[in-house]
């Protein structure tokens, strides 16, 4: 059973589930064998798999909140609560943790381990923004610590940075703490159709280049035989004033004087599919259409990253077939691709432009010999010394990262 397509968790010998700190620093410090940490499973294919699993060790029985403190916009809690579990508390102070993954059930060490964050990354930027300490036990089962309960700290190695993305390669991590945002009061959403890569290109600029502050400006986009179409949304979220003044101002940024006539409001905005009684107005609406924020799903899934001027490009390259979406100010973007797709050949075409291709989802019959990351890139060697300096033996999840290490 592939995790990727299923969830399910690679075979191990033993599986544990520890329930603090010093309880997860003794199964290190009493193991020889190779350990792979996770939480709730819901990205297990964001890595290539392991080379070996002696010891699953699962983090969701480390669930506590163990501080927070609103009038500090600060929250610490252990890396088994699940994202939803805490925006639950955090919504009784009108707060918000500002990460926005789609994969329910996702724990908060486990959107650290994948660098995992949503459409609004435009706004309030990704894990590595928003994680300002962390506590994690290494290879050797000794504990460490760095940052704290303060915005800004930046005494000894920043391991919040270093174990973001890692996924667990260079440690467990066991606990989090986050600086929070104020839940906004109002939202409004500004949707335009896109027809064509160079389209939906102009569409993103105009609006990323304007004095607008969306929330996200998110791409939804399928690739025919010629070109792409879809539909650019962008989202705000403000105070009532704010929200209605710039929902206002990005409608008619999009129309421009092509417009046949005003945007659509309320009701008559169009479906969650783009679609409406005439598909060529921009619209502006309340409700977030049902692809806000949701990978795509199909036989093989990639997470691009591009420059962000690139967007037409990056759109040019994909097969016939595909389809996604975009987080068209940011240069992150998912595509479901067919099975066919020359992986090698894509990723030649998106380097010219800073870009990559990593998988994230694929068929079990596709999974066998693929090309998990791509090229190493010049980062391949301080990467590996960084892994030779946690983890010497090679023992935590091992074979999962860039290169195989």
């Amino acid at each position: 059973m592939d995790p990727a397509a299923s969830g399910a968790r690679w075979p191990a010998a033993e599986t544990v589930a520890p329930r603090s700190t010093a309880e997860t620093a003794d199964l290190l410090r009493g193991t020889t064998g190779t350990v792979v940490p996770v939480g709730a499973g819901t990205k297990t294919g964001w890595a290539a798999p392991p080379e070996r699993c002696d010891l699953l060790l699962r983090t969701t029985a480390l669930d506590r909140i163990t501080e927070y403190a609103p009038g500090d916009l600060v929250v610490v809690a252990e890396a088994g609560v699940p994202l939803a579990a805490l925006q639950k508390q955090l919504a009784e102070h009108s707060q918000m943790l500002a990460l926005d993954p789609p994969e329910e059930g996702a724990t908060l060490g486990g959107i650290v381990a994948a660098n995992a964050s949503g459409p609004r990354r435009l706004r309030y930027g990704t894990v590595r923004d928003l994680l300002i300490g962390v506590t994690a036990v290494l290879a050797d089962g000794t504990v460490a610590r760095s940052g704290g309960k303060v915005v800004k700290n930046v005494a000894g190695y920043d391991l919040g940075k270093l174990h973001t993305g890692a996924h667990g390669a260079l440690g467990v991590v066991v606990s989090t703490t986050w600086r929070l945002h104020p839940r906004p009061p109002a939202t409004a959403t500004v949707t335009a159709p896109v027809h064509g890569s160079a389209h939906a290109a102009d569409l993103a600029f105009r609006v990323a280049r304007s004095t607008l502050t969306p929330t996200a400006l998110e791409l939804n986009w399928r690739r025919g035989p010629f070109d792409v179409t879809g539909e650019l949304l962008a989202l705000f979220e403000s105070s009532p004033a704010s929200v209605a003044g710039q929902a206002a101002a990005c409608a008619g940024l999009l129309a421009g004087e092509e417009s046949k006539a005003a945007v659509y409001e309320g009701d008559s905005a169009p479906s969650a599919h783009g679609t409406s009684h005439d598909p060529d107005r921009v619209a502006i609406g309340a409700a977030l259409p049902a692809w806000f924020g949701q990978r795509p799903t199909g036989p093989m899934v990639l997470r691009l990253a591009y420059a962000p001027a690139a967007l037409p490009h990056v759109l040019d390259a994909l097969p016939p077939g595909a389809h996604g979406t975009a987080s068209a100010a940011v240069g992150v973007g998912y595509a479901a691709v067919p099975p066919e797709t020359d992986l090698a050949a894509l990723r030649a075409a998106l380097a010219p432009h800073d870009g990559s291709a990593v998988v994230l989802a694929a068929h079990p019959d596709l999974r066998a010999g693929l090309d998990h990351w791509g090229p190493p890139g010049d980062a391949f060697g301080l990467m590996t010394r960084v892994k030779d300096r946690f983890d010497p033996a090679r023992r935590l999840s091992p074979g999962r990262l860039l290169g195989g290490l």
